[in-house]
């Protein structure tokens, strides 16, 4: 059978944007890197991406998609710039005919392209403002560059999305329990001082859906999530033979699960409210935390977070120390399916 076209990964910034057949396609990339499969030796890998180049733009904190960018690019031959925003690289603007007499110096104009004379690709980390739901689901930012570069741009997480995460995701659940096809997973809202993004679980939501899971997604009233995601990932999960249901209490999802995938995230309802939000969830903290009793109760289920995690916050440390705990695989593979969609995003270039 004929590998599946990828040429819709110019830029990488949707975890809907690739089909099942080419999610798959790069997945099996991934494999072949991470196990040395077929005829990627060792040193083949090394030289795959010589003389190339991948700005990484952080906007927000990182430490596992800074470390695995940065990583991928220097094992696959290549090279990484990886640069703070505000920090050693001037603020920039992202609002189009704005006056900038503000604390911003540079326009994301300017700025995407000028990187794209100099770089073969970008890889970008900008997080919701967190005031306007309306606003932040555009990903003015991560959209941005990608309209005004002229080289690749990849998500390291946007407002609405993390690819990377949500393919490092599917790959670490397919590997564990070989294969996906209608296995159950429980996607958890977790308690946390703070209104996360939704990026994480709009990913692992989709992929999961799109790869025909039994996909149980739990959370309180007035943590739903957004209407169109959750349309896409029923149509998604609709055309693999799978299932999405939601839950309003996270127990009640447990039975014979395979995976336990915890996430905090802001409230919609509550959005950019974050006073009225800590209100709302007060009472919620001790019941929405991933336990060794929730897990003792699933199929031989693994635990999946994208971390960081608190630890006897969202999930009590037992688990993490457990052989329940995939985290770290999760983390790992990170460096893979970067790797992959490196590959196909800056050969070519």
């Amino acid at each position: 059978m004929e590998e599946p076209e990828l040429s819709t990964l110019k830029h990488f910034i949707a975890s809907d944007q690739l089909s099942l057949d080419e999610t798959r396609a790069l997945l099996d990339e991934a494999y072949a890197l991470k196990y040395n499969k077929g005829l990627i030796t060792e040193w083949a890998k090394r030289t795959l991406l010589i003389g190339k180049s991948l700005g990484v733009i952080f906007f927000d904190p990182s430490l596992r998609t800074r470390v695995t960018f940065d990583l991928a690019m220097q094992q696959l031959g290549g090279h990484s710039i990886v640069l703070d925003v505000g920090k050693g690289v001037w603020k920039i603007e992202h609002r189009e005919k704005v006056v900038m007499d503000g604390d911003a110096t540079e326009h994301l104009i300017e700025a995407a392209k000028v990187m794209s004379r100099y770089i073969n690709g970008m890889a970008i980390r900008a997080f919701p403002e967190g005031k306007s739901w309306a606003d932040d689901k555009l990903d003015p930012i991560i959209n941005g560059f990608a309209k005004y570069a002229t080289v690749p741009i990849i998500s390291a997480e946007s407002s609405v999305w993390h690819p990377c995460q949500g393919l490092a995701d599917i790959m670490t659940i397919d590997d564990r329990l070989k294969g996906t096809k209608k296995e159950p997973i429980v996607i958890t809202w977790a308690w946390h001082p703070k209104a996360l993004p939704m990026a994480v679980p709009n990913s692992i939501l989709m992929e999961s859906a799109k790869f025909g899971m039994d996909v149980r997604l739990a959370h309180p009233p007035g943590w739903e999530l957004d209407d169109d995601i959750m349309a896409r990932a029923r149509e998604l999960s609709a055309a693999a033979g799978g299932s999405v249901r939601v839950y309003d209490n996270f127990e009640d999802a447990l039975s014979g699960a395979r995976v336990v995938y915890a996430k905090s995230w802001g409230s919609l309802k509550n959005y950019g409210k974050p006073e009225v939000e800590a209100a709302a969830k007060a009472d919620l903290r001790d019941h929405w935390r991933v336990r060794m009793r929730h897990m003792e109760r699933t199929d031989k289920g693994i635990f999946m977070h994208c971390l960081p995690t608190r630890r006897n916050v969202e999930v009590d440390g037992d688990v993490l120390d457990s052989p329940f705990n995939a985290a770290y695989d999760e983390a790992e593979n990170r460096l893979h399916v970067q790797k992959a969609v490196l590959l196909r995003s800056l050969r070519a270039e």
